[in-house]
């Protein structure tokens, strides 16, 4: 029947790669994974978060990688598939944001920002997707959701987090008669160093988390860990049915 494949593993021998998955929800994810019997390919550009989030943990493999790098789509699947012969979930957590008010925009912050959020994760799941047929799995793209209404000073990120959102609604129409089934979270003001790594001054995050608390009505901020739980429920085998949704995670701040 078309739509249908059964060669979907069970949790607890899936294989599964995650991209930014060094430090937040990516490090998070590797580790939620890992804990349901999951083997997990956790990738990053920097080797030592990486060390971070595998230590202890024989089910995870660190792989340094640059995903915006040419060729590196299938360099990375091909280590996975020499590592572990399958894939089953394929997490586009990875991203990249540089903050700046239209007039002050460089041509370096946006291509980084569509390399990174937009075009890579493309790369990357065309790459798995014949892993991904085989084996009848799943790819979670995370997105924000702040990205659903006007973020000034920050409308380049929103906007290819935006467009991450109309690829997973369009992949799942496309792969389903394939096995393969497109899911995407939308995380709202989550406990990360995301700040640090835009080089944010502490009197700069701390106005944007006074910003993200008043805009969220559980009036707290999230843990990475609230992330990735929803990240591997979409994932799971018992999600069969659900495919094309954009999850949000962001404690109510997208209805508010």
């Amino acid at each position: 029947m078309t739509g249908m494949n059964n060669n979907a593993a069970p949790r607890s021998s899936r294989i599964v790669a995650v991209t930014g998955a060094g430090t937040g929800i990516g490090r998070a994810t590797a580790r939620a994974f890992a804990a349901e019997g999951a083997h997990v390919v956790a990738i990053g550009r920097r080797a030592e978060p990486l060390m971070e989030a595998a230590a202890e943990n024989d089910r995870i493999t660190a792989l340094t990688a640059d995903i915006t790098a040419e060729g590196e789509p299938s360099r990375i699947l091909q280590a996975v598939l020499e590592r572990h012969g399958r894939l089953d979930v394929l997490v586009n957590n990875a991203g990249m944001v540089r903050s700046g008010a239209l007039g002050t925009l460089t041509p370096e912050m946006i291509e980084i920002q569509l390399a990174t959020n937009l075009v890579a994760p493309t790369l990357l799941a065309q790459a798995a997707l014949p892993l991904l047929e085989a084996s009848g799995g799943v790819i979670v793209n995370v997105s924000t959701s702040v990205g659903q209404r006007a973020w000034p000073g920050s409308s380049v990120y929103a906007a290819t987090k935006t467009a991450l959102e109309l690829l997973t609604r369009s992949w799942a129409v496309e792969l389903a008669p394939r096995g393969v089934r497109v899911v995407a979270v939308a995380p709202g003001a989550i406990d990360t160093p995301i700040g640090e790594h835009q080089g944010l001054t502490l009197e700069r995050m701390a106005a944007v988390r006074e910003w993200q608390l008043a805009h969220t009505p559980l009036a707290r901020i999230g843990r990475p860990e609230e992330v990735a739980w929803a990240i591997t429920q979409l994932a799971a085998p018992d999600a069969s049915f659900v495919t094309g949704v954009v999850l949000p995670v962001d404690g109510g701040a997208v209805v508010a």
